[in-house]
């Protein structure tokens, strides 16, 4: 490694030693879990002081998902995991396709089991996956990366600019460090890891914080739930076929065989199933009232 990148590494914020934890080899187990959790409220703090960002990408994640495009993850290692099992997480929770929110991990599928080495070195092979991707003006393009310079991330970031698409990186690291430049920059001061370097804890923690916070909150603005019930549930299997009788008999005065009727009606749609009830329409009917409102179930009980 040359002098100067290494001189710059250790002036990382993620690279330093934490001062309350240097008898850490010394602890009993209680001590350990006690002061992990203390270090954990800083990554509270941290999000906290950046909502106004975070806000931003929700509204542009959800003026993409309107207009046809889609919010890609790209990390590496811890960073990279979190997008895919943030990414992997939406269409189970929300009823979205596969491909809305998508993950990329530098070293490929493989790499969310194992340690895939050298594979976040390569600011080529980022760039790569975006083009592999296609990614254009409609889509987003959010980089996790603790330290704010792995090259898979940047090379990705800087290929998506490219493209049109908008750009964000989440960091656990100041701006001044950070040599990429995105359109959006997420700065989350978590301060040094009770294990030094170690960024799969508060760094990570924090991360997954903001991608909670950004797919939950664009889906909430695009109409997946309503008061704060998910209600785009499409009854594809058992489980989710009960889910969704019982989320019809959280808003509509039915017993479970009627409620399961109207479901098996609407084609097992929650959300239409529930506008027919609630507006005395037929399945067809309802499905043009919910795309004239664009997938809102408030704004199509209006119409």
């Amino acid at each position: 490694m040359p002098k100067g990148l290494f001189d710059q590494l250790q002036k990382l914020e993620t690279e330093q030693r934490n001062t309350h934890s240097t008898d850490l080899h010394s602890m009993s187990a209680l001590q350990i879990a006690s002061l992990m959790n203390q270090e954990d409220v800083k990554t509270v703090e941290a999000v906290s002081d950046i909502l106004p960002q975070i806000s931003q990408v929700i509204e542009k994640a959800a003026k993409s998902v309107h207009e046809g495009g889609r919010i890609f993850y790209v990390g590496a290692g811890t960073s990279g995991r979190l997008g895919v099992l943030d990414a992997a997480e939406c269409p189970p929770t929300f009823g979205t396709a596969p491909e809305l929110f998508q993950g990329i991990i530098a070293g490929g599928d493989q790499a969310m089991f194992k340690a895939v080495e050298n594979a976040e070195d390569s600011q080529v092979e980022g760039g790569k996956a975006i083009i592999i991707k296609e990614v254009g003006p409609l889509d987003i393009v959010c980089g996790l990366a603790a330290s704010g310079r792995t090259p898979f991330v940047s090379g990705a970031i800087e290929e998506a600019k490219k493209r049109g698409a908008y750009t964000v990186l989440i960091t656990a690291v100041s701006k001044e460090k950070v040599p990429s430049d995105p359109d959006l920059l997420i700065s989350l001061q978590v301060g040094p890891e009770i294990v030094m370097g170690s960024t799969r804890l508060k760094s990570a923690t924090a991360q997954k914080m903001v991608l909670n916070m950004i797919s939950t909150g664009a889906m909430v603005l695009s109409g997946k739930v309503y008061e704060n019930v998910m209600v785009d549930l499409q009854a594809t299997n058992q489980k989710l076929r009960e889910r969704s009788i019982r989320t019809l008999l959280y808003f509509l005065p039915l017993d479970y065989d009627q409620a399961a009727e109207l479901l098996n009606q609407a084609g097992g749609h929650v959300k239409t199933a529930l506008l027919m009830h609630m507006r005395s329409l037929n399945k067809l009917e309802a499905q043009r009232k919910l795309e004239l409102a664009h997938g809102h179930l408030d704004k199509a009980l209006q119409l």
